[in-house]
Parts: C-alpha cells; structure tokens; sequence
C-alpha cells in the first residue's frame, strides 16, 4: 500500500481514504488534496492500471485546477481500480459500493472522470446526496456531451495560436485519445479553420493531412467502433499519432504518455494537455527547451470542472460555456504573459499562480 506521507508537503493532502471490499471485489482510493478554498470538487476515475499515486497526483492537479480557474473549490480525486467497460450491471455495483464507503466524506464532491461518466454519477448522488456532472434529466449539465472540457481547450489553444503567431485557419491538430475531451477539442477547433489531420484511440491511429472528418470519427466512437474503421485516411499503430506533423498536439489520453523516452518524436509548436498530467517533468522541459508552448493541464482542460461549479452553485448550461470560455482565456493569458515576464515555463507560471491563490485562503483558516 502506498504511504500516505509519501505524497505530503505544507499544502495536503488532507484526507486519504483506501476502500476495500472483498465481497464485491471493489477497490479504490480517495484522495482529499485542500480544502482552503471549499469543498473539493474531482473526479471518479475507473482504470483496471490506476492506483494509489495516480489518485494522490490527479488530487494535487485539481487542487491547483481549481484555484486557477478562480472557484470556490479544493482539489480530490478518486480512482477505482476495475475495468471501465466491465458489464453495465456489475459497474454499477462498483460505483454505488464506492460512494457507500465515502459517504461521510462530505468534503469532496464527485464528478465524472475517465470511465465514467453522467449516468454513474446519478449513482453515486443516489447513495451520498451529492455529485456534479448529473444527467439533464435530473437537473444536471452533462460536461462530457456538451464537451465542457474541449470548449475550455479550445479558448486556450486560441490565446496559445495567437500568442506563437499560429494562425487557427488551417492549422494542422493531432488528437491523442478521441474521446469526450479529444472529440470535442477537435469540434471546436475545426469549427475556427483548423484541420484534425490525426487522431488515436486505444485501437491505432487515422491520418490524413486533408483533414479528418470530425463528426464521422465522432460516430464511430458513438457506436463502438474503432477510428481505424474511418472510410478516408492511413491507418496505423496506436503510438503514430507521437510521430505525425502538426501545429497543436493534443493528449488527452492516460497520464505520462510523454516521457523522455519519446518526446523527441513531438513535431508541433503548441502542446495543449487535455488529460490530466499526460507529460512528465523531463519531457516538458525538453519541449520547452525546443520552444514548443506547452499548455499546462491545470489551466487548459479546467473547464470540465468549471463546468461541474457552475452546476453546484446552481448555474445553467449558457453559464457554463460563458463561464469557461471567459475564465479559461483570462486564466491563460495571465499565465503565458507571467511566463514570458519571468521567463519561465507556463507551468512554473501557472503554478506560482494557483499556489499563491491556495496560501492565500489557507491564511484565513484557524488551522492552515
């Protein structure tokens, strides 16, 4: 079992809690990362590979997603270990077994994540009173179908293009990973002038610097289907996608799927992370190092989360998208501007940012 004090520091986390129930096979972690700022908001992921250290980094990550992007909400992450296209029935059971063992822990708040989505979290609202990210028909803002999270890359990627010189019209976009975020990432870009000339699933990649047609890829995926089942384009091996030429290459896949072992195969000028921690520390260095603007994922994907405030506080779908678009340009303009001021990567930027919000509400606890 991973120590817990393994992964502390001044800043959390706060609460950790492992559950694990034979009689069902259920296994997960829950990690409540700070709480300043309100009660934390993260996602339920399901992964047969996830543990302990990825629920303890992604807890971290929404920490400083949410003061970035201004909310009233600390950071939490739970993983529950299965696999996310386990049989509907047995799924669910999971889930509700989940939010029966965190019922109590009334500091964080659910939303969907990767594996799961707005049915499981009328699930888990049905056992613990509380989840974001719910079905329309009881009143939630479903974010992965209005594509909440590729809505808040598409307004980051744009102050990105503008800030590099990158015209949207016509610029070439890679998508790791079409899925909720990298579907709808693709949608809004393509709707500005850009061309998706790549795009990858757990099954190979589809290429065609023509332009991909993105409601197609969309419809495959809808119905099961793998993208290499697309009528146009060159198919090939799910890790092409590293080697195909773009201006924006967007991972919106599995953590650290960028490492120094491969990062030398990126050929684009913005990386914008739609996945939480896709890159790791060395390869974003290196892209750095070769000039490529790297998003941080804290900043650009953040509006999934946004999104699931907006319904907590009692907001609409139109105050949603306004809120994420507005939040998600301003937030990334302040950090590129800061990184160009102090000449520093985006991250260090953006993470001197989210911190000095985080200390500055834990300041105004009695324990901070």
């Amino acid at each position: 079992m991973t120590d817990p004090f393994a992964f502390a520091d001044d800043l959390g986390p706060e609460q950790v809690v492992h559950i694990h129930r034979p009689g069902i096979g259920l296994r997960a972690v829950l990690v409540v990362d700070n709480t300043a700022c309100g009660p934390a908001i993260g996602g339920v992921r399901m992964a047969a590979d996830a543990d302990a250290r990825e629920a303890f980094r992604l807890a971290r990550a929404m920490t400083m997603k949410n003061a970035a992007a201004g909310l009233s909400h600390g950071g939490g992450k739970a993983v529950v270990i299965a696999d996310p296209r386990a049989p509907a029935a047995r799924k669910e059971a999971l889930l509700r077994a989940f939010a029966q063992a965190t019922r109590d822990v009334a500091a964080y708040i659910p939303g969907p994540d990767m594996g799961t989505n707005e049915t499981c979290m009328a699930w888990i609202r049905e056992e613990t009173g509380r989840a974001v990210g719910l079905p329309r028909a009881i009143g939630g803002i479903p974010l992965d179908e209005i594509g909440a999270t590729g809505i808040g890359l598409g307004a980051a990627v744009g102050v990105a293009a503008a800030r590099v010189g990158l015209p949207l019209a016509g610029a070439r976009v890679a998508v790791q990973g079409f899925g909720a975020v990298g579907h709808h990432a693709a949608r809004v870009l393509v709707a500005q002038g850009a061309a998706l000339v790549a795009a990858s699933d757990t099954m190979g990649t589809i290429i065609d610097p023509a332009g991909l047609d993105v409601a197609a890829l969309a419809a495959l995926k809808a119905a099961g289907r793998p993208l290499a089942d697309h009528a146009a384009g060159r198919r090939a091996g799910r890790d092409a996608i590293l080697d195909v030429p773009c201006d924006i290459w967007i991972p919106a896949a599995r953590p650290d799927v960028i490492d120094a072992t491969n990062v030398h195969r990126l050929q684009a000028r913005i990386l914008a992370q739609g996945a939480n921690i896709p890159c790791t520390a060395e390869a974003e260095a290196a892209l750095h190092a070769r000039g490529v603007l790297v998003l941080p994922d804290f900043i650009a994907n953040a509006g999934g989360v946004i999104c699931a405030a907006v319904e907590y506080h009692g907001g609409n779908e139109e105050d949603a998208i306004h809120t994420i678009t507005t939040r998600i340009h301003a937030n990334t303009e302040a950090v590129l501007e800061e990184a160009a001021r102090a000449g520093t990567p985006p991250r260090a930027a953006a993470l001197r940012l989210a911190e000095r919000r985080v200390r500055a509400a834990m300041a105004l606890r009695r324990f901070a």
